[in-house]
């Protein structure tokens, strides 16, 4: 089971991979020690044989092993040695216990009379009447400390090794606990619970935020099926009737008995029924191109001041012929980053439903205001106005108020607004105008 858990597997490998980094500094520590160490008794060597090498050229022969006595004297069994090899190889002088080696830097053996043969460091030197001086330190001391090393970088791998192993499975046991919750999630949502979520927990680290992403996720997954549920029963609903009234019609317009003007004013009333449908699937087919985000790649800079001037214009008569009054308050200049198309068509929708939905003599007021790096398109009413609760459901597909059910349309108008709201990065808010509904797009201003 741990083998084939990715979470076990970067655990250890992580584990593995310190203790190795830990080995390799303690070989670096342990061969760098060494040399500092080797290199300290090679000084020592050096320096007691260069002066024994003056006291022979300033004393002579008696005065080098005065000199060599005086030392054996003093030194400990773990100082240095001293011999004096005539040129023939027989030792003169000296208690260090071994042949004559050649000369230079030499590792020697020589006889410990408590420990028989020994390894030592020593540096021989010819003298002047060919006799050979022979200056060597033991290296049981040095080999000693190279043992203690490895003793204790040894005991400390080991301990690195059971820490690291248990933070292993430690750190493999928490790795698994926070992806099993996602799991657990993910098969609960498979198995139809979809109102299950990832536990987040307060430290905020990445698993939390990567739980709050995927719940996020989810909840709009949720929304988009929600969504997906009231289309569907939205369209069967709303087609039924216009889909009846042209069925009516089509038999009514195949009734032999019937006088021709009559046949053909079926048979018109069954064509307006068929636009009526065509009209709800290409507002439908509109706001699915919209929401896939495929028209972003033809924004440019479009200037919205002049194109709410424009729409003003142009709906101010047929607003004033229904008995409303529309008034602007417009911004000289607007850039915004979008699509003029679908701007116009989010105006057209504002103006529309604001026609639609209120009485005659009501005034309806379009303002376009600049605020910082941010431009605001409201379109306001002083009408009936819509409850607080049920504001929050006008973006919906098919949604519409019991008022509004006498009255033309399918209830996709304030949906095609958010659409186009969403894919322009802008801010859809509903609000109450006390009297009437205010709806406001806030846009951000194009930059060079």
């Amino acid at each position: 089971m741990m083998v084939r858990s990715a979470a076990y597997r970067i655990a250890i490998v992580s584990s593995l991979a310190f203790a190795l980094a830990t080995c390799a500094l303690g070989l670096f520590v342990y061969f760098s020690a060494h040399a500092a160490l080797e290199g300290q008794l090679d000084d020592r060597i050096r320096e007691d044989s260069s002066t024994l090498v003056d006291e022979y050229r300033h004393e002579g022969r008696d005065g080098l092993f005065e000199a060599i006595a005086g030392r054996e004297r003093q030194n400990g069994s773990n100082e240095l040695g001293y011999a004096v090899f005539d040129s023939q190889g027989h030792r003169i002088t000296g208690k260090l216990d071994t042949q004559r080696p050649p000369l230079g830097w030499r590792n020697i053996l020589f006889h410990d009379p408590d420990e028989g043969a020994d390894p030592a460091r020593a540096l021989i030197t010819e003298l002047a009447d060919g006799s050979t001086l022979v200056v060597a330190a033991d290296r049981e001391p040095l080999e000693r400390i190279d043992r203690q090393i490895v003793t204790l970088f040894g005991a400390a791998f080991l301990g690195v090794v059971v820490i690291g192993l248990i933070g292993a499975f430690v750190l493999g046991a928490y790795l698994r606990h926070r992806l099993s919750a996602m799991r657990v999630t993910a098969e609960a949502i498979m198995g139809g619970e979809l109102d299950q979520r990832v536990p987040v927990g307060k430290r905020g680290d990445e698993f939390d935020r990567l739980a709050g992403l995927l719940n996020a996720m989810l909840n709009r997954i949720a929304e988009l099926l929600d969504n997906l549920r009231q289309v569907s029963s939205d369209v069967a609903h709303d087609l039924r009737t216009p889909l009846a009234r042209l069925r009516n019609g089509l038999e009514s317009g195949l009734r032999h008995d019937l006088p021709r003007d009559q046949r053909d004013a079926a048979i018109e009333q069954a064509i307006s029924r068929s636009d009526e449908v065509l009209s709800l699937f290409s507002a439908l087919l509109r706001l699915s191109e919209i929401e896939a985000g495929q028209l972003q790649q033809a924004f440019c800079c479009v200037d919205l001041a002049r194109l709410t001037r424009e729409m003003g214009d142009s709906y101010a008569l047929a607003i004033a012929d229904g008995g409303r009054h529309l008034i602007c308050d417009l911004a000289e200049e607007a850039v915004v980053f979008g699509d003029r198309e679908l701007l116009a068509q989010a105006l057209i929708n504002l103006l529309d439903n604001a026609q639609i939905h209120t009485p005659p003599g009501t005034l309806i007021e379009m303002t376009l205001r600049r605020v910082g790096t941010r431009v605001r398109l409201a379109v306001a009413d002083n009408g009936p106005g819509v409850p607080a609760p049920d504001r929050l459901r006008l973006t919906r597909r098919f949604a519409r108020m019991d008022t509004s059910r006498s009255r033309p349309g399918h209830g996709l108008g304030l949906s095609l607004v958010a659409a186009i709201c969403n894919i322009h990065h802008a801010r859809l808010e509903i609000a109450d105008n006390r009297p009437g509904l205010a709806v406001s797009l806030d846009f951000a201003l194009a930059t060079a």
